[in-house]
């Protein structure tokens, strides 16, 4: 399995943080019409569920392959 979908969200987490410390800072007020802080948890958002949803799925395919291993020493 490909660890792309995690690194991804873990960028945007980061990005999602360096937008709350510019606006902390005072260096940004909005993006576009949008203010900073929901830009920042929408885009915080999006990235913990890319990881969360890539942490699940390698769980889920690490219960499915012991089931099958203890299937199979019957």
């Amino acid at each position: 399995m490909n660890r792309t979908p995690r690194l991804i969200g873990y960028a945007l987490m980061a990005i999602a943080a360096a937008l709350a410390v510019a606006l902390r800072r005072g260096a940004i007020d909005s993006v576009g019409p949008f203010p900073v802080a929901a830009v920042a948890l929408l885009i915080g958002m999006v990235g913990v569920m890319l990881v969360f949803t890539d942490l699940m799925v390698r769980g889920l395919y690490a219960q499915i392959g012991a089931a099958k291993r203890d299937e199979g020493e019957d």
